[in-house]
C-alpha cells in the first residue's frame, strides 16, 4: 500500500510554487540592488575608512569631515535644500490641487506640461538660467530698455535657490497631485454638508489627507537638492559652495577619493536622518509616503 503520509500536501506544494515564483520575479531586483547599490556603498565605505597612502584602516578621513569648515558647508547645503523644498511646496501645492480638480482630459494635458521640462537635459536647463540671469543676459537687456540695471542676478544665494526650485519643482507636484487626486470627493461633500466653508474644508479634510504627499514631495526635492553641485557651480559663487561641489573637487581636482568617500558617507547618513524625520510627520498613513 502506498504511504500517503510521505507525499507532501497540496497546500505545501502550492506554497513552494508561490515561493519559487516570488523568488523568480524578485531575483533580478535583488541582483540589481547588489550590483548597483550594495557593492558601490561597500566601495564608498572602504575608501572612507582607509588611508590613501597605506591602505590601512583609519578614522582620519571622518575626523577631517567633522572639521568646522566642512560642517559649515554641510549646514549651508541642508539650509539651501530645506529652503528650496519649502518654496517648491508653496508653489507646487496650489498647482497640484488645481490639476487634480480638473477633468481627466485636462489633467493629462496639464500633467504633461509639468513633466515637459524634465525631458530636457538637466545641464541645459541650468545653463539656460545662466543666459537669463547674467549681467549681459536676456533679463538685464530687457530691463536696460527702461533704464534699469544691470542688476546682479547671478552668483548669489538667490540664483542658486532659483535654480534648485526650477529643476526640482516637478518632483514636488507629482506626489502632491497623486495624493490629492485620490481624496474621496464624498469627504469634501460631507464637510460642506456639515457647515464647513471652503477654508475649513481645506484645513480639516484636504490638507490632513494630503500630508503624505507633502512629505513625499519634500523628500523628493530635498534629497537631490542637498547633494547637487552643478547648480551651485553655474549660478553661485565661492560663498555658496555646497557639499556636492566639495565632493566633486575631491575626486576631480584634489585627487583625494578617500576624503571624498568620507564626505559622501556622512552626507548619506545625514540624508537618511533628515528623511526619517520628515517621514515621522506622515503618521501611519503610507499613501504617497516615501519610506526609507
Amino acid at each position: 500500500m502506498k504511504n500517503k503520509s510521505s507525499q507532501p500536501p497540496a497546500k505545501c506544494l502550492r506554497n513552494r510554487k508561490q515561493r519559487a515564483t516570488t523568488f523568480l520575479f524578485t531575483a533580478p531586483y535583488i541582483i540589481w540592488m547588489c550590483v548597483f547599490i550594495l557593492i558601490p556603498l561597500g566601495v564608498v565605505f572602504f575608501y572612507a575608512m582607509t588611508d590613501a597612502n597605506t591602505g590601512l584602516f583609519t578614522f582620519a578621513n571622518l575626523s577631517k569631515v567633522f572639521s568646522p569648515a566642512f560642517m559649515k558647508i554641510f549646514g549651508r547645503s541642508i539650509w539651501y535644500s530645506l529652503l528650496a523644498s519649502a518654496i517648491c511646496l508653496v508653489i507646487g501645492y496650489p498647482v497640484a490641487y488645481f490639476i487634480a480638480r480638473q477633468k481627466p482630459s485636462v489633467q493629462r494635458t496639464l500633467y504633461l506640461l509639468v513633466m515637459l521640462p524634465m525631458c530636457m537635459s538637466f545641464l541645459l536647463r541650468t545653463l539656460a538660467w545662466v543666459g537669463l540671469l547674467q549681467d549681459t543676459g536676456i533679463i538685464n537687456r530687457f530691463l536696460g530698455l527702461f533704464g534699469i540695471g544691470p542688476l546682479h542676478l547671478i552668483r548669489n544665494t538667490g540664483a542658486v535657490i532659483l535654480g534648485m526650485v526650477y529643476n526640482y519643482l516637478p518632483y514636488m507636484i507629482m506626489p502632491l497631485y497623486t495624493v490629492i487626486m485620490k481624496i474621496d470627493p464624498l469627504l469634501i461633500e460631507a464637510a460642506e454638508d456639515l457647515g464647513c466653508n471652503s477654508r475649513r474644508t481645506f484645513q480639516k479634510v484636504i490638507f490632513p489627507l494630503s500630508i503624505p504627499g507633502i512629505v513625499s514631495g519634500v523628500t523628493m526635492v530635498f534629497v537631490p537638492a542637498v547633494s547637487t553641485f552643478y547648480i551651485s557651480q553655474k549660478l553661485g559663487s565661492t560663498s555658496t559652495t555646497m557639499i556636492g561641489d566639495v565632493i566633486e573637487s575631491q575626486f576631480k581636482t584634489a585627487y583625494n577619493p578617500n576624503l571624498g568617500a568620507a564626505l559622501s558617507l556622512v552626507l548619506m547618513v545625514l540624508i537618511f536622518v533628515c528623511v526619517g524625520i520628515m517621514n515621522r510627520f506622515a503618521g501611519s498613513d503610507t499613501e504617497g509616503q516615501v519610506v526609507v
